[in-house]
């Protein structure tokens, strides 16, 4: 299984009331986690959205286990968790400096067509992408 890695800085402006990162800000670093390892396997969205295809969130689970701070710097780790062909669920943790879990998260995405949100298979248009996350993607633990 292949695991995209960035850090990113916590900004004040991150931060709520309590000092603590803010909960939605965490859905952007998993974002940024997401684009890292695309483009750590040699693809990019803008070139995907330039074909006219996006790539919608259809779920998020996330679980919070410890605050991060203003001044912490916070670890992305992103990988494919599944991949049929047609959605992808990308897993993320995001740790402290320390190697301590954060949240750990998971969000499924599809493939579709800009002009009427009709699914598209990853598999037939993009062969390389869909050999890319075959070769990424989590394996089962039979294997």
């Amino acid at each position: 299984m292949f695991i995209s890695k960035k850090e990113i800085d916590v900004r004040y402006a991150e931060t709520d009331q309590m000092g603590v990162v803010y909960h939605a800000n965490y859905l952007v670093w998993m974002e940024v986690g997401r684009t890292s390892l695309i483009q750590e396997l040699g693809f990019n969205y803008a070139k995907m959205e330039e074909d006219g295809i996006l790539s919608p969130v259809t779920d998020v689970q996330v679980s919070y286990k410890k605050p991060l701070r203003y001044g912490d710097t916070a670890v992305v780790h992103t990988w494919v968790e599944l991949y049929d062909g047609l959605r992808v669920v990308y897993g993320y943790e995001i740790l402290t400096k320390d190697g301590e879990v954060a949240v750990s998260a998971t969000s499924s995405h599809v493939c579709v067509k800009k002009e009427n949100f009709r699914p598209i298979s990853i598999r037939k248009r993009y062969p390389d992408w869909h050999e890319a996350y075959e070769n990424a993607k989590k394996k089962p633990e039979n294997e």
